[in-house]
């Protein structure tokens, strides 16, 4: 109820009570026992008032409920019906120098909350893509070393001069090549620059860092291993170290395989590999050429992918499968890893924070400093054999 009209009925209910107290002094000073007939006209009179009084505020209620039902919810509707409804009318009259009344509004989060009014749940740490999950320094041998070239001696030539004799015939000679070579060890780094704020301010930023970066520089390290050109600053990768896959006429099954496919190029390699009395321990292949080879389907349309065994690593006639973005869609490495090359690590992949670096003291920044130094060895190229795909299945393909 209105504060105005409870104020007003209170008023009307006091005047009342006190005609009726009047009335009942007179009556017991009276010895009829009778009020003053005006006294009591009085009293009707005000009683009429008081009920009529009621019965308005009854009606102006239930027509406030049944508009409520109506009306604008928000807050400017319901100020725009209080004032309506008289909420400033004893401002106006001058019978009060201030006014309050409530107003109900409906509240949602979108319209009446501003910035993080309801806290955020944080997630420690940080989410990124993920890295390669095999690096290539996992499937060939690592060494360390304290020098800056690693020189090593292999077979460059050979012949073979043994023969079966007659008694008292000269013996055949055989041969050996020996050439001396170096790997040089090879920078691999890079750096970035963070405010000294950011590293001060920002949970786990440094650990952060000292995990994500050295992965990012791996994959630098794989693309070295496998396409480095020789030539400083660059790793002699297998690509260019390696052996060829044979594509001539005297290749073993050159024009030889209907309908040649990926899968038939990759027998043929470790075929390869077998004559040189090597026995393959990995198959490089960049991820889309894998998962081609797993669409493959024989004439009767049954997938060759049956001939891939999934366990901890797949694998290809129980030659085990590495898979890795830095070999190059549409080529291929079969090899015996493990005996053909090894990696020489001179200075190990770091993680170093520094802010003696050009204007880092007077701009407020750190460097970090990701540095590994190290050289390759393929001590036997005929233990490693590279092609292309599409180069292989022609040759191999019956002409």
């Amino acid at each position: 109820m209105d504060e105005n009209v409870k104020n007003q009925l209170d008023q009307l209910g006091n005047i009342i009570d006190a005609k009726l107290e009047k009335a009942h002094g007179q009556a017991v000073d009276s010895a009829t026992g009778k009020a003053d007939e005006a006294l009591k006209g009085e009293i009707a009179n005000l009683t009429q008032k008081f009920t009529e009084r009621m019965d308005a505020i009854e009606v102006s209620s239930k027509k406030r409920f049944e508009a409520s039902k109506r009306e604008d919810k928000s807050f400017s509707g319901n100020l725009i019906k209080a004032i309506k409804e008289g909420a400033l009318d004893s401002m106006r009259n001058g019978s009060s120098r201030s006014s309050s009344f409530d107003i109900k509004a409906d509240m949602t989060v979108a319209a009446d909350f501003t910035g993080d009014v309801i806290p955020p749940q944080r997630i420690p740490g940080y989410k990124f893509d993920p890295t390669t999950p095999q690096n290539l320094r996992q499937i060939i041998p690592v060494g360390s070393t304290n020098s800056d070239v690693v020189k090593y001696v292999k077979e460059s030539g050979y012949v073979n001069g043994g023969a079966a004799k007659a008694e008292g015939a000269t013996l055949g000679q055989s041969d050996f090549n020996m050439t001396a070579v170096d790997a040089n060890v090879r920078k691999i780094g890079t750096y970035l620059r963070i405010s000294d704020e950011m590293l001060a301010d920002t949970p786990q930023i440094s650990s952060y860092l000292s995990a994500r970066v050295p992965a990012k520089l791996m994959e630098v390290e794989d693309d070295q291993i496998l396409g480095g050109n020789g030539s400083a600053p660059n790793l002699n990768g297998f690509y260019n170290s390696g052996t060829n896959f044979d594509v001539s006429a005297s290749g073993k099954f050159y024009h030889s395989i209907e309908s040649a496919n990926e899968f038939d190029v990759l027998v043929a390699a470790i075929n390869q590999l077998q004559i040189a009395n090597y026995k393959a321990d990995y198959i490089l292949l960049n991820p889309t050429d894998f998962h081609k080879i797993l669409l493959l389907k024989d004439t009767t349309n049954n997938y060759i992918k049956d001939q891939v065994y999934q366990g901890l690593q797949p694998n290809f006639l129980g030659v085990p499968i590495a898979v890795n973005n830095e070999v190059n869609p549409g080529t291929f490495l079969v090899g015996n890893f493990g005996q053909a090359a090894q990696l020489w690590i001179r200075d190990n992949v770091s993680v170093e924070f520094f802010t003696e670096d050009g204007t880092n003291v007077r701009d407020g920044f750190v460097t970090v400093r990701v540095m590994e130094r190290v050289a390759l060895a393929t001590y036997l190229p005929n233990g490693i054999i590279d092609g292309t795909f599409s180069t292989a299945k022609a040759a191999l393909e019956t002409a």
